[in-house]
């Protein structure tokens, strides 16, 4: 046997040993106890596949970090790295170069509204970090909303935005951080029982919020348009449009956090761009080339890149539009148009994956809800339909859960699971018989919850 790599088995095995004692002997992994901990050690990727050392063959129904939104692999986007390793590995940013200058474009071209500068970052968290740093020196403000269910990155200020509980070991109360409830339906906050009701009753949260901390002191409410790893709530009608009429009325910036939902996840470039919403600044990283390279950034609108016009902006990094990082961002979102992947990612979302996803929760008791758009769906497990208590705990985990999850990975499918939800998020680039692989395996996967939801039942 050989793996799409070249390697032949044998040889993917000996590499797998070796990479997995040297792992556990020297690397710290991220939002872990270490010593837990037994990593699976990936030999190979293709497509909407990975192999693991022993050769056993996975759908990435995870998209890893939901983050390779282009599919694993994909050769214009390897080749286009490799080509710019030849011709320019690295420069400092204050110099300009065709790849940086070509991704600039291309993003602002897709982005909503007028959002046509680029600030180039490493990542998500630090995209958001500089976001809110120029929210706060354009209004003279500190303060920034937040909501609760929501994952803003691991950096001071992203964490501390951050609306779940891996913000609590790092929050001391001090980051000038106030958060508040986004609509959500399914476990509303305000005992609503429409969506137009919880589009509502938010917005009127929210504009209280904001007269009881002072509209003159908050720059900016930063929100995932569609929250990712909180659980892929999509807002109700009408609801973002009053978020950003709310900052209209008060000089409060509006930033989307697109970091997760953004380039083609939904369906659209962008998941702002469901609801006719511009920000007046969009975070962005993982999908924009789909993790090849580390790559985020910040597009800007014009009034606030106008503040910075002859004062200098206070931020920059030194890998900021890292030539092989802008160049795999340029092949993939030439790949994404010429080969419609985006149009894909709507198409699965709306003829395959949704409602398979919804003929799955007629059939099995333990599903609560299935929501999303795109190739970006949640699960959400319970014990009770009725009393819609979660398989397990917020913030937490359970062995109804371990077990759900340990069983899909038997099964051959790779999942991202969070609390009591399965996340089915493949790339954009699945196809419909790939999907329908993932619903036939999550079928027999979830008996494995029937069976914690019907005993508790």
């Amino acid at each position: 046997m050989t793996l799409p790599n070249g390697l032949t088995l044998e040889t993917a095995r000996a590499e797998a040993d070796r990479a997995y004692e040297l792992d556990r002997a020297h690397v710290f992994h991220s939002w872990s106890a270490q010593a837990a901990l037994q990593p699976m050690v990936v030999a190979a990727t293709a497509g909407s596949y990975v192999w693991d050392g022993a050769g056993t063959r996975y759908l990435d129904f995870s998209s890893q970090l939901v983050n390779t939104n282009i599919g694993h692999q994909h050769p214009k986007v390897v080749a286009a790295i490799q080509a710019q390793a030849a011709k320019l590995c690295t420069v400092a940013p204050q110099h300009a170069n065709d790849a940086r200058s070509e991704a600039a474009r291309l993003i602002a071209e897709r982005t909503p509204g007028e959002l046509n500068r680029v600030f180039f970052t490493n990542g998500g968290a630090d995209a958001v970090e500089h976001a809110v740093r120029m929210a706060r020196l354009h209004t003279g403000r500190y303060k920034v909303l937040a909501r609760y269910r929501s994952y803003h990155g691991g950096t001071e200020t992203a964490v501390n935005l951050t609306g779940d509980p891996r913000r609590w070991p790092n929050d001391h109360g001090n980051a000038g951080v106030v958060h508040f409830f986004g609509p959500f339906l399914y476990r509303t906050q305000f005992h609503s029982g429409t969506e137009e009701q919880e589009a509502q009753r938010a917005l009127e949260h929210l504009e209280q919020t904001i007269a009881f901390e002072g509209p003159g002191t908050i720059a900016a409410i930063i929100l995932e348009p569609v929250p990712g790893t909180a659980g892929i709530m999509v807002p109700p009608p009408g609801y973002l449009a009053g978020v950003r009429e709310l900052c209209d009325r008060h000089g409060i910036v509006l930033i989307a956090d697109e970091v997760m939902a953004g380039f083609g996840r939904t369906g659209k470039w962008f998941s702002i761009q469901h609801f006719d919403v511009t920000p007046d600044l969009l975070t962005f990283a993982k999908g924009v080339n789909s993790g090849y390279v580390p790559l985020g950034g910040v597009a800007i609108a014009p009034h606030i890149a106008a503040t910075f016009a002859d004062r200098p902006y206070p931020g920059g990094l030194t890998y900021s539009g890292h030539p092989l990082a802008t160049a795999a961002a340029v092949a993939t979102i030439n790949a994404m148009t010429e080969e419609r992947i985006v149009e894909n990612a709507a198409h699965i979302g709306e003829n395959v994956l949704g409602p398979g996803l919804r003929e799955l929760a007629e059939r099995h008791p333990s599903v609560g809800e299935v929501r999303g758009r795109g190739v970006f769906w949640a699960v959400e497990l319970v014990r009770d339909r009725e009393t819609r208590e979660p398989l397990a705990p917020y913030g937490g985990t359970s062995p109804a859960m371990t077990e759900t999850v340990a069983a899909a990975k038997a099964a051959g499918l790779l999942l991202f699971n969070n609390f009591n939800r399965i996340h089915a998020v493949p790339p954009c680039t699945v196809t419909e018989a790939e999907t329908r692989e993932g619903l036939a395996i999550l079928d027999q996967v979830l008996k494995v919850a029937d069976e914690h939801a019907n005993s508790a039942g």
